[in-house]
């Protein structure tokens, strides 16, 4: 497989895509709110763009999935952010169950604010949709209390269409992880990589690896000194990304640097959250 060489270069839109794009527009009458799953390391970047334009003024709820790995103040001002876009915003970690609890009293506000009227009560029926490898599927887990869904660590697992009923009552319509075909900015393809959402096998790791180390020297670089035990931060990211080698003894013969070996190591490491709790975005208008 050829990898692409220049990041700013990421694109996906696989067939299957348009198909799941028709197939929410369609379920989306069946339902009474959506929740829509991000990262909360890449908020912005992690929404896709059309389903602002699918869902409309249906009411929503952003699960801020990964939370535990993002940066809290940075966190606090994006829930802050999209409550006042008139969206419900929920950081979570569906694997272990952080605020989930939260999450559901919140889902039971939103149903009796449904019910408010109703002789008959029923039970709030959701939508989960959000880009593939964000968590969805495990929200998904979490919420039913069983494998509901499949879940992996390779973007796009999840397929097909199926309810599912909460634990609480509520009932769950998942539907599989929808892009976009083209990214309007270019950063937007580079944070979902930095993230795992597109496949290493498909972008040049050491190339991603130095777009990373660049940006996290910019707020993050004391993380990055203590976690590998540089003396400092190199003049350039690339020299950053020598010295992580040269600490860790990532040399091939004659001592050359190996660039793809220092770039699994530091993208397992920020993905993982080893480097330390870490958000790539800033709320539009707000300081770096």
């Amino acid at each position: 497989m050829e990898r692409i060489k220049n990041t700013d270069q990421i694109n996906w839109y696989p067939g299957h895509m348009k198909k799941t794009r028709e197939m929410i527009r369609e379920n989306l009458k069946m339902v009474d709110a959506v929740v829509e799953v991000v990262d909360a390391r890449i908020p912005m970047s992690s929404r896709n763009p059309i389903i602002d334009q699918i869902v409309g003024n249906k009411t929503r709820i952003m699960a801020f999935n990964k939370s535990d790995l993002a940066d809290q103040r940075a966190s606090d001002a994006w829930v802050t952010y999209y409550k006042s876009q008139g969206l419900y915003a929920a950081p979570m970690n569906a694997m272990t169950g952080g605020g989930i609890n939260k999450f559901y009293s919140l889902l039971t506000v939103l149903q009796d604010k449904q019910n408010e009227n109703r002789q008959r009560k029923k039970p709030l029926r959701l939508m989960v949709v959000g880009i593939p490898n964000v968590g969805k599927s495990s929200l998904i887990n979490r919420l039913t209390g069983r494998k509901g869904a499949q879940t992996g660590d390779r973007p796009g697992v999840t397929r097909g269409k199926q309810w599912l009923s909460m634990e609480n009552g509520m009932l769950l319509l998942d539907t599989p992880g929808i892009l976009w075909p083209k990214f309007e900015d270019p950063k937007t393809g580079k944070y979902l990589a930095y993230c795992g959402s597109i496949k290493d096998q498909v972008v040049d790791i050491a190339d991603l690896c130095h777009d990373l180390i660049a940006l996290l020297s910019e707020n993050y670089g004391h993380l990055l000194v203590e976690r590998y035990k540089l003396d400092e931060l190199g003049e350039t990211p690339l020299e950053t990304m020598e010295s992580i080698g040269r600490k860790r003894g990532f040399l091939l013969s004659g001592g050359r640097i190996d660039y793809d070996r220092i770039a699994r190591t530091v993208l397992d490491e920020f993905r993982s959250g080893t480097i330390g709790k870490i958000t790539l975005e800033r709320v539009p208008g707000g300081d770096r």
